[in-house]
């Protein structure tokens, strides 16, 4: 990727978390989603560099399990597992004040950090964030049940991880995703363990986001497989500083399937 420095911190556990870096300006941390091959750089290809050029720094952290960081085996991926490693990266790096993009778990990740360090978050912006119902509940959604694969056995490949990525988005957009991301993102995948996803531990944060302050921009696809667009009533319900945008013929990915629509947004909410 052109244009991004990269370093790699060592947080508490021995872990080693990544994280790439581009610009000046504001500080927006971006910080991705779940499932396999996923890493920072591929999950926001269309909107870092656009980010870059209306004036704020962007920090793109691998997340534990993920991208270019630690991926242990045989511990639980818990939410605060997640939160505290890339927090505590985000401190090595300097980063001291930020506003967070999230999308799915990234989002539920950007949530428990605002709860935990509430004089570290700015604006919010999220994209289907997860952690806002019960794990359970999540498991019941069809793109969740069509993400089983072969994933971390000897036969996953390139074909298997094309299927996988084409469920996040929706149908009419399937046709639209490079192969250059599949590639990318195989090549994570094939360095991941199954803890990653098999031992996902998420609890649920909708009772406490009426404790957040902070301006927020809540973004989902109509069409959303894997996390509930009903969601975003939990945000307006708990009287939250929020502004909600629903897309149609979206699934769970506004970030890619609408670049153009997603960065000119969330670009103008972070300028206030």
């Amino acid at each position: 990727m052109g244009g991004l420095s990269e370093a790699t911190y060592t947080v508490t556990g021995g872990h080693s978390i990544h994280v790439k870096d581009a610009g000046s300006g504001p500080v927006v941390v971006f910080l991705h989603g779940s499932g396999p091959g996923a890493s920072g750089a591929s999950n926001f290809r269309d909107n870092w560099q656009v980010f870059v050029d209306a004036g704020f720094r962007v920090v793109l952290p691998d997340l534990i399990g993920y991208g270019a960081s630690s991926k242990p085996e045989g511990i639980d991926y818990t939410l605060q597992l997640f939160a505290d490693t890339v927090y505590e990266a985000l401190l090595a790096h300097g980063i001291e004040r930020a506003s967070m993009v999230g999308n799915s778990l990234g989002g539920g990740i950007a949530l428990q950090i605002a709860l935990d360090h509430p004089g570290f978050a700015e604006r919010l912006v999220l994209m289907a964030p997860g952690c806002i119902e019960e794990q359970a509940h999540y498991f019941t959604m069809p793109g969740i049940a069509r993400m089983v694969s072969n994933f971390g056995g000897p036969d996953f490949n390139l074909d298997e991880q094309r299927r996988l990525v084409s469920n996040l988005v929706h149908p009419d957009f399937a046709a639209n995703i490079p192969d250059a991301l599949v590639q990318e993102r195989f090549a994570v995948a094939r360095t991941q363990p199954k803890d990653v996803l098999m031992r996902m531990r998420t609890p649920n944060l909708a009772p406490r986001l009426g404790e957040l302050p902070n301006p927020m921009l809540v973004m989902w696809g109509l069409q959303d497989e894997f996390c509930p667009e009903s969601g975003a009533r939990h945000f307006l319900n708990a009287g939250c500083d929020v502004r909600t945008m629903t897309f149609n013929h979206v699934g769970h990915w506004v970030q890619v399937e609408r670049a153009g629509e997603f960065n000119t947004h969330a670009i103008g909410f972070l300028r206030g």
